[in-house]
């Protein structure tokens, strides 16, 4: 009798791994989606020489305002997929010499639109 009932604790034992190994798969993971979005076709339009107020209604307002760099303003973007884990970081900083642009940093190559956030349920 002991035996019987060592085999059916361990049979219950390896129910329940299995059930707890299918269950974390089924985990769902939102999207997190944070800072400036910006797309190629607003990138594209900054140019040197733009004012200030050209540059935020073009690309809008920097989520980061430092407090020692006046003449700098960097726009970041990051978007980390729920499902794969993966993880776009974007970062373009525009320097402002007497209230106009003097120069872009922007990572090299084409700037691809970075990835739409989907909402849940649409």
């Amino acid at each position: 009798m002991q035996k019987s009932q060592g085999h059916s604790r361990l049979a219950l034992w390896a129910v329940l791994a299995c059930c707890g190994f299918v269950a974390s798969g089924c985990v769902y993971r939102i999207n997190i989606a944070q800072g400036n979005f910006l797309e190629a076709k607003q990138v594209n339009q900054l140019n040197v020489g733009m004012t200030k107020s050209q540059v935020r209604f073009l690309l809008g307002t920097p989520m980061i305002n430092d407090a020692f760099h006046q003449e700098r303003w960097d726009y970041l973007y990051y978007f980390k997929d729920g499902k794969t884990q993966k993880v776009d970081r974007r970062l373009l900083t525009v320097y402002f010499v007497d209230d106009k642009v003097e120069r872009v940093e922007r990572p090299p190559g084409e700037w691809i639109d970075p990835k739409i956030p989907k909402v849940p349920g649409a």
